[in-house]
């Protein structure tokens, strides 16, 4: 029995919670997944794996062998990328976590990273915090993008670079235009109220996702009653009805970083949210308790740099729009 290969289908199959679906992502038929389990749990003299008609979980005694595997992993990963990487050309993956509404972000770092280390391969997933959070914790993640003021950030010692503060932006279609007349979203300075704001039928993210916290928190401190006309667990979803070029009936309270996304839109507007002005830290977050592959300090060296600093300030209320 190989024992990685082994600690790699028992991951595998926490992931995907399916034995077929975990011995496809590790490209290998079920049955041999699973003797290579038994021959593990007949190694190490305790069962792993709890198991009915399908697969129901890991035992007690499995988590911990879950906790080891995913380190070994992490340090073959390492160990590999230390191997195959010339000097400035990191080599390998790079599996980055990040929030839904920083997105842009996220992929803009990923591809400049490429760009400037071809070997290595970013894998850009959209998460929600606690996701990410946890990811990080057991190393299921390299890097990530999300919401840095949270208090399981610092209950789960991750490491904090901060990128950019995100602010917060009424958008939606402008029915007041003549046929013609409207162009691509240009720097107005307009400001809304968020009390006004809740006047509208919004389009907003399900209640567990961060950012609806935020905006939860915005509306109510100004006296408003949190009332959304649609909910969506997605990106694309939430800016369909601004891309619409019918009349539309929809507004969405959408962070800079998405705003930017809209530039090229016709007959949008957009609108700075105030009172209150709500600013939320965003910022890269890594696991502190395990020493950083090629790739995660190749990307880690980028993001400080000013160049990238400035290019993402442009890209997320400071540069798009003339607000604040």
């Amino acid at each position: 029995m190989n024992l990685l290969d082994a600690m790699r289908y028992l991951a595998a199959l926490e992931q995907h919670r399916h034995f077929g679906r975990a011995a496809q992502a590790c490209h290998i038929t079920q049955p041999a997944l699973s003797n290579a389990l038994r021959s593990l749990e007949t190694s190490l003299g305790v069962p792993i794996v709890r198991r009915g008609r399908q697969f129901e979980g890991l035992t007690p005694e499995g988590e911990r062998v879950l906790a080891s595997a995913r380190r070994m992993l992490h340090e073959q990963e390492r160990l590999t990328q230390d191997l195959a990487s010339f000097i400035g050309r990191p080599r390998g993956r790079l599996q980055i976590g990040v929030v839904p509404t920083a997105l842009p972000v996220a992929m803009r770092l990923a591809a400049r990273l490429h760009e400037r280390c071809d070997g290595i391969q970013p894998v850009v997933r959209s998460l929600s915090s606690q996701a990410i959070e946890a990811g990080l914790e057991n190393l299921t993640l390299d890097l990530a993008l999300g919401y840095t003021d949270r208090q399981e950030v610092a209950q789960r010692r991750l490491t904090v670079w901060p990128q950019y503060t995100e602010r917060y932006y009424l958008v939606e279609r402008d029915r007041a235009e003549r046929p013609g007349d409207a162009g691509p979203l240009e720097a107005t300075g307009a400001t809304c109220r968020w009390s006004d704001a809740a006047a509208r039928a919004l389009v907003l993210l399900t209640p567990e996702m961060h950012n609806r916290a935020i905006v939860d928190r915005a509306l109510q401190s100004a006296g408003a009653q949190v009332q959304a006309a649609v909910e969506t667990d997605t990106v694309l979803a939430l800016l369909q009805p601004l891309l619409d070029d019918g009349p539309g009936a929809l507004a969405a309270i959408l962070p800079g970083a998405l705003v930017a996304t809209l530039r090229s839109v016709p007959g949008l507007r957009v609108r700075a949210l105030v009172d209150p002005l709500v600013e939320t830290p965003i910022g890269l977050l890594s696991a502190s308790h395990v020493q950083p592959t090629p790739a995660l300090s190749a990307a880690l060296a980028l993001a400080g740099e000013a160049e990238w600093l400035v290019d993402v300030a442009a890209r997320t209320g400071g540069g798009v729009l003339a607000v604040g």
